[in-house]
């Protein structure tokens, strides 16, 4: 059955779907969705947008989930996993994972998935799913993956705490810092009972406090009345996790832990800076001696560690605009956006990316309101690609990312 034909049929049941769910006749339906009775669904099998948007709107769903519904290929298992079982495709996909190829992981993901035999095992693929889309920056799908495998049956305790993890740090991603948060809460009171001592135990704890301290932080920005309250607790979690990553990197001797264990570090000095227990002036300086860790990027492993210093980096930034002024600020802003850039591209970290751009534009706000002459901002066509990917997986990001590319006049209609 060609492409095209299993687009018509879709849109068919679609448009079915919508009369009846509205109690129209076919007259009634087409005048709603602006059609002639007799051309409803395209011999082509793709439809206008009016269309996808008039289907939304009669069935209550999303735009992008009727398209999504409509367009979406269908599933296909990659030849080179054919006849693998289960627990086979599950070992492929944690080595793939360690190597960080998150397409081929998605594949094998998705293969897991479609040969899963039970609610635990479709929840374990779901949840390696999830991780490749994290690592790929979409993490709108990897939260929708987390929330599809929390919704099988009979998964167990293990496979529910990965996945609780992973909805925690996927909200975290996106900037959902009170649902970060809660997640986080709960996960951090099941996981330090006593008793709780194998290495997955640890590590979701660790994680777990990493998240909760870290949402914490972020809310520095978007609750300037409970600073003191804030520094407090996002102190707390954060030394925790400090402290329990660096247990298990020593005995696993695992750069991955120590990576996390250095952002934490970093984050500290931005909470600590935030308090006022640590001068802003000194809080960069500790900073930048730290990035000279990292001179070059491109010569450097990438891993955790990597990705540590680029975080460095971006605490930096929320330390010069929130306490530093004038040259100081622009300085510091300019080294430390300079090299969040660099490790994210040497990483293609795209959390990493929305932060840099968004501080820089909000350096440059800054910037104006102090009546510093304005300079262009030159985007290549690598960064207008890099700004679009940003603004596709971080809905926040969206108007920062148009007012970025209006101000470069990169737009014809501008």
């Amino acid at each position: 059955m060609t492409t095209n034909v299993v687009r018509r049929e879709r849109l068919s049941r679609f448009v079915d779907l919508a009369r009846v769910y509205r109690g129209w006749n076919k007259s009634e339906l087409s005048a709603a969705l602006g059609r002639d009775p007799t051309k409803l669904i395209p011999e082509s099998g793709n439809p206008k947008l009016d269309l996808v948007v008039g289907i939304a709107e009669a069935l209550d769903w999303t735009v992008g989930d009727v398209a999504e519904s409509v367009w979406r290929e269908p599933s296909k298992s990659v030849s080179e996993f054919e006849g693998l079982e289960f627990v086979e495709l599950n070992r492929q996909s944690i080595e793939a994972h360690r190597q960080g190829d998150w397409k081929r992981m998605l594949e094998i993901t998705r293969t897991m998935a479609e040969r899963s035999t039970d609610g635990n095992q479709r929840a374990l693929a779901m949840c390696g799913c999830s991780v490749a889309y994290d690592g790929m920056g979409r993490f709108s799908l990897a939260l929708r993956s987390v929330q599809e495998g929390l919704s099988e049956s009979g998964v167990t305790e293990r496979v529910r705490i990965m996945l609780q993890t992973n909805l925690a740090n996927s909200h975290y991603a996106l900037w959902h810092l009170v649902e970060a948060r809660s997640i986080a809460n709960e996960l951090i009171e099941q996981l330090e009972e006593p008793g709780r001592i194998s290495r997955l135990e640890r590590s979701m704890a660790a994680l777990a406090r990493y998240v909760r301290g870290n949402a914490r932080r972020r809310m520095l920005t978007t609750d300037i009345d409970g600073i003191e309250a804030i520094c407090v607790k996002a102190r707390t979690d954060l030394e925790a996790s400090l402290h329990q990553y660096g247990i298990l990197a020593e005995e696993f001797d695992d750069d991955s832990y120590r990576g996390v264990a250095n952002t934490c570090r970093g984050a500290l000095i931005e909470v600590d800076a935030a308090a006022g227990s640590l001068s802003p002036q000194d809080a960069v300086r500790i900073i930048e001696d730290g990035l000279d860790a990292v001179i070059d990027p491109e010569a450097m492993p990438i891993g955790d560690l990597l990705e540590s210093w680029g975080w460095w980096s971006i605490f930096g930034c929320n330390i010069a605009l929130r306490h530093l002024d004038d040259e100081e600020l622009h300085h510091h802003m300019a080294i430390f956006t300079n090299k969040a850039i660099e490790i994210a591209e040497r990483l293609g970290n795209w959390s990493m990316r929305e932060r840099a751009f968004t501080l820089e534009h909000f350096r440059r706000q800054q910037a104006r309101l102090e009546g510093v002459p304005e300079q262009g901002w030159p985007l290549d066509e690598e960064d207008i690609r890099v700004i679009t990917g940003t603004m596709g997986r971080f809905p926040s990001f969206r108007e920062v990312g148009w007012q970025i590319l209006r101000g470069a006049n990169v737009l014809e209609s501008d």
